[in-house]
C-alpha cells in the first residue's frame, strides 16, 4: 500500500524538518529519514554558532534574514531561548589576513592583542598581530531548533518516517513514488533535503547532475586549564580558519577546521588531522593540551560555488532541491526553509532566490 501526501521530503536533518514545518498546515507533508532517528548526521554534529560574517554572499543574506526567527520564534516553538550571546574573535598571527573580512562585514571591530586576551585569557598576545571582534555572534541550540521544527510540523499534520531509506524513485501519473524499507510513498512534489546524499537522490530521480560534495569536519573536546572557567569565553579562530575553539559545557570544542572531500558516509575523525589541528591551536594559547576527552566528525556538503541550492529542478518535474548548505545549515535554516516553502507553494519569497537557484549550474 502506498501512503500519499502533497509533498515528500527526503532527509530528516534540519533542512528537511525546517521546510516540512513551514509547509505543514497548508499541505500534507511526509519526511522520509534513512536513519532510525532524525538529525543523525550533520545537523546533530554542528558546533552551531550564529555568525553573520560567515560564508559567501547568499549565505550571509540568509543568515541575516534568519535572525528574527531565532530571536523571536513562533509561540510554542521552544521553552527556552534559541540563541545565547557568545561573541567571536578572529586572530591573525601574520597581519593583513582580516582586511577582506572587515571590508565585507558591517559591525566588526579591530581590537588589540591585549583586548583580545581580556575576552579570552588563554590567548598568547605575542602570537597576535591583528584581531577582530564580532559582538553579535551567538550560540544556537540545535536541539531546541530541530525539536521546534518537529513540533511545528506535527501541529500542522506533517509526520516523520524513520528507517525509511529511499531505494528507488520514479515519476508516474504526475506523482513521485519513493520506495523505501518502510513502505512506498507518493506525492506530486519531492524535496531533496538529503544532505551528503543529495546528488545520489537526484541521480535516482533523473534530475540535474549537480555535484554536492560532502566534506569532513572534525572536532575534539579538551578540558581548559585546571581551575579555569571557560564558559564565558568567545568562539575564537585564526584568520585562515586552520582551527577554531568554542566553549561548551565547561570544556573546549577544538576543530582542525578540516574540509576533506568524502563519499557520503557516517563520518569518523582522522586522528592525525585532529592532532595537527590541536597543535595549531596550542601554538595560539598559553596552556598545553594534554588530554582529549572525545572526538567526532560530520559531513558538511557543498555545491560547486559554495552557496546552498534551493529551487525546482530544470529537468525533473516536481523535484525540488534543498541541499548544499555547507557549514551554514543551522544558522540559515529558518530563512532557507521559508524560501523553499514559498517557492513550492507559489508564495512571494522573503529573500532573493537567485543565489540559490539550481539553474545557475546550467
Amino acid at each position: 500500500m502506498t501512503e500519499s501526501a502533497d509533498i515528500l521530503v527526503i532527509g530528516g536533518g534540519i533542512a528537511g524538518l525546517g521546510v516540512a514545518a513551514m509547509l505543514s498546515g497548508e499541505a500534507r507533508v511526509i519526511v522520509l529519514e534513512a536513519e532510525p532517528m532524525p538529525c543523525f548526521h550533520s545537523s546533530g554534529r554542528s558546533a552551531a554558532v550564529y555568525i553573520k560574517s560567515y560564508g559567501p554572499p547568499g549565505v550571509r543574506a540568509a543568515t541575516i534574514a534568519a535572525e528574527p526567527f531565532f530571536l523571536d520564534p513562533p509561540e510554542g516553538f521552544a521553552d527556552a531561548p534559541l540563541v545565547k550571546p557568545r561573541g567571536l574573535l578572529f586572530l591573525d598571527p601574520e597581519g593583513g589576513g582580516l582586511d577582506a573580512l572587515l571590508a565585507e562585514t558591517p559591525g566588526l571591530v579591530r581590537v588589540t592583542p591585549e583586548e583580545a586576551a581580556e575576552r579570552c585569557p588563554v590567548l598568547r598576545t605575542d602570537r597576535i598581530v591583528e584581531a577582530v571582534w564580532e559582538e553579535d555572534a551567538q550560540d544556537l541550540d540545535v536541539d531546541l531548533i530541530t525539536g521546534g521544527f518537529r513540533r511545528m510540523m506535527r501541529a500542522g499534520g506533517g509526520h516523520l518516517v524513520t528507517s525509511a531509506r529511499v531505494e528507488t524513485l520514479r515519476r508516474e501519473g504526475g506523482l513521485w513514488i519513493a520506495e523505501t524499507k518502510a513502505g512506498a510513498f507518493a506525492a506530486p512534489v519531492l524535496v531533496n533535503a538529503a544532505g551528503a546524499w543529495a546528488s545520489q537522490v537526484a541521480a535516482m530521480a533523473g534530475a540535474a547532475p549537480i555535484r554536492v560534495q560532502p566534506k569532513r569536519r572534525s572536532a575534539a573536546v579538551v578540558p581548559p586549564p585546571v581551575g579555569v572557567d571557560a564558559k564565558n569565553w568567545p568562539l575564537f579562530t585564526d584568520a585562515k580558519e586552520t582551527w577554531y575553539a568554542k566553549p561548551s559545557a565547561g570544556k573546549l570544542i577544538v576543530s582542525p577546521a578540516d574540509a576533506e572531500p568524502m563519499e557520503p558516509c557516517d563520518a569518523w575523525p582522522d586522528d592525525m588531522v585532529v592532532a595537527e589541528g590541536l597543535h595549531r591551536f596550542s601554538e595560539a594559547v598559553t596552556f598545553e593540551v594534554t588530554r582529549v576527552e572525545r572526538t567526532w566528525a560530520g559531513l558538511r556538503s557543498f555545491a560547486p560555488d559554495g552557496e546552498p541550492i534551493c529551487g525546482f529542478d530544470g529537468r525533473a518535474e516536481g523535484f525540488f532541491w534543498l541541499a548544499g548548505q555547507g557549514g551554514y545549515g543551522v544558522q540559515t535554516a529558518p530563512a532557507l526553509s521559508a524560501l523553499a516553502a514559498a517557492l513550492i507553494s507559489g508564495a512571494a519569497p522573503a529573500i532573493d532566490p537567485a543565489p540559490f537557484a539550481p539553474a545557475r549550474f546550467g
